[in-house]
Formats: structure tokens, sequence, C-alpha cells
């Protein structure tokens, strides 16, 4: 009985903290908390910077760092111990494992580390300080934007890869070549292939500081054939993820349609005169007004043309009683 109690008590913690799909006002109010917490952290960080405000309110700034650590450690405890129930034909370890090393399980790790190695190593302050806007990456977890970009992201990973392995050759042969044309003309400026790869990263990448430039006739002429491969090469990222985006946004678009449709449908809700009801859906599902309308639109058109089918077959049903036919031509036989 106690047992049974306790994976029951799992469950629901499970579906407050790691189901999307369990949504109540608790649920809520505990996303809404730790939003806030998180928001309360970065600005803490920021504030904490300005020395006069640090050394006026240290001591609330150590508090609100304390109970800060005792919130997100007990979230990451009670995260990982009933996520057990996400896939419960599997052992309980192997499913916690595979959560710890998830990249929402890390940040998550990340956001707490800090502040326990600090009790064991000191780090300087400064630096703690700004490894804890890293619980700004917690967010994710609450923005359906913030996790769209992430699963793009994901998807996109080998195409990153490709354009990033592209960039590292174009620099490390860019850096070689005005190594060569320009280390006569500015010895100091150019005095190795590592040392010249600082220019060719800023020419590759459209920056251009402009603090090491060449000078030489071939070396400008090197340079200006760089800039030009450079503007094509930064634009490679920006179009993988602007595609990738326009996929990702379109089926989830997909997804949300037919979800609402499905409700509609299982409901058995009139499309007509249940307004109400198809308001309160929508916000559940998350889709715009239009394109709600869009959809039942086409609902209602599916639905007339399946009534005007229907009527077309209980009039030729009606046509043909009390009649013979040929079972060979189709045609009447007369009485």
């Amino acid at each position: 009985m106690i047992k049974n109690e306790w994976y029951k008590f799992r469950k629901l913690v499970y579906n407050y903290l790691h189901n999307d799909d369990y949504e109540t006002v608790y649920s809520r109010c505990i996303n809404y908390l730790l939003i806030a917490l998180i928001i309360g952290n970065v600005i803490a960080v920021l504030l904490e910077s300005v020395d006069s405000i640090y050394a006026r309110y240290h001591v609330f700034f150590k508090y609100f760092e304390d109970i800060s650590i005792v919130v997100f450690s007990a979230e990451y405890l009670l995260r990982f111990w009933s996520i057990a129930d996400e896939k419960p034909q599997q052992p309980a370890w192997k499913t916690r494992w595979q959560w710890v090393t998830s990249g929402a399980a890390i940040i998550d790790l990340l956001a707490i580390l800090p502040a326990y190695i600090n009790y064991f190593v000191h780090i300087d302050l400064r630096f703690l300080r700004t490894l804890r806007l890293l619980r700004l990456l917690k967010l994710t977890r609450y923005f359906v934007s913030l996790q769209i970009l992430l699963r793009v992201i994901a998807r996109e990973k080998g195409s990153f890869q490709a354009v990033i392995f592209i960039l590292g050759i174009m620099i490390v042969m860019a850096a070689a070549g005005v190594y060569v044309v320009e280390n006569k003309a500015q010895p100091d400026m150019f005095s190795s292939i590592p040392e010249s790869m600082w220019w060719a990263v800023v020419t590759l990448t459209t920056v251009g500081y402009g603090d090491v430039t060449p000078i030489t006739p071939m070396g400008r002429f090197l340079g200006a054939i760089i800039t030009i491969l450079g503007v094509g090469l930064a634009a490679l990222p920006a179009g993988i993820l602007a595609t990738g985006l326009a996929n990702e946004l379109e089926l989830r678009k997909q997804k949300l349609e037919q979800k609402f449709q499905d409700l509609l449908e299982s409901k058995g809700i009139d499309l007509i005169t249940d307004q109400k009801m198809i308001e309160e859906i929508r916000r559940e599902v998350g889709l715009t007004p239009e394109q709600t309308q869009d959809i039942i639109l086409q609902l209602i058109r599916e639905q007339r043309e399946q009534d005007r089918t229907a009527n077309r077959a209980a009039e030729k049903v009606a046509n043909n009683e009390g009649h013979c036919f040929c079972p060979h031509c189709g045609n009447k036989l007369q009485h």
C-alpha cells in the first residue's frame, strides 16, 4: 500500500516537472515560480556587477543566492527521481542515465554546480557571478520558441558541422597565404601562420576590425578575394537556420491543426453554434484565430461534401426501388 502511494507521488512529480501535456493550475504556478526565480537570478548577477549596489545589499544577494541554490537543487533531484516514470518499461537507472546525459539536465546541473564547487575550491567572485548567468539557459524548458530553435540546431547539426569544417579550412589557407605575401613587409603583424589567423578570422567573417591589414598589392588582392568568399560563407549558417526554422514551424503548425481537428471531431462539436467550446480548444492547442478559422471552414466544406454525397446515394437508391437490372449491361428491365 505504501509502495503504491510512493509510485503515485512519483508520477505526480513527473507530471508537474516533465510532462508538457499535463497542465493544471499548480503546474503553471510551479513553472511561473521557476521562471521568476531564473529571471531574478539574472537580474541579481547584473546588479552585483555594480560595486556600489553590491556593497550596500551584499547580505540580501547572499540570502537570495542560498535560496536559489536550495530550490534549483531540489528541482534537479526531483527531476532525476521522477524521470523514471517516463519509460516504465525499461529499468529506472537507464531512464535516469539517459536524462542525466541530456542537454536539459546538463543545463540544470551547470546552474547549481558552480555554487557547490565554491564550497571546496574558492573561485573568484566575479567569475562565479558570471557562471550564474548559465541559469538563463534553463528558460529553454519553458518557452516554445527556444525549444524550436534548439530542435532546429540539433536537426541541422550535420550542416552546421560541414560549414564549420569549411570555415576552418578557409581560415588556415587564408592565414597561410597572407603570411607568405605579407611576412617580409610586416614581420611584426604576420610573424607566423598562427599570428596571421586573427586577420583571417576577422576577414572571413566580414568583421574587419582594421587592426591588422595587408599593405602589399598581392596582400590586398588576396584580402579582397577572402572578403568576397567570407560574405558567401557567412550567409550559409543563416540560410541553414532560416530554412530549418521555416520547416520546423510548418511542421508544428500541421501538428497543431491535426490535434485541433481531432478534438473537434472527437467531441462532436457544432462548428457554427459552439463557438465558445471551439475557442477553449483553440487556446488549449495554441493555434491563432486565423489558423482556427481556416480549419473550421475546411471542415465545414468537407461536411457539406459528405452530405451531398450521402443525399445523392439516397436519391439513387430511392429511384432504383422496384426495378430489376440486367446483370450484364446494368440497364433496367421492363416488367
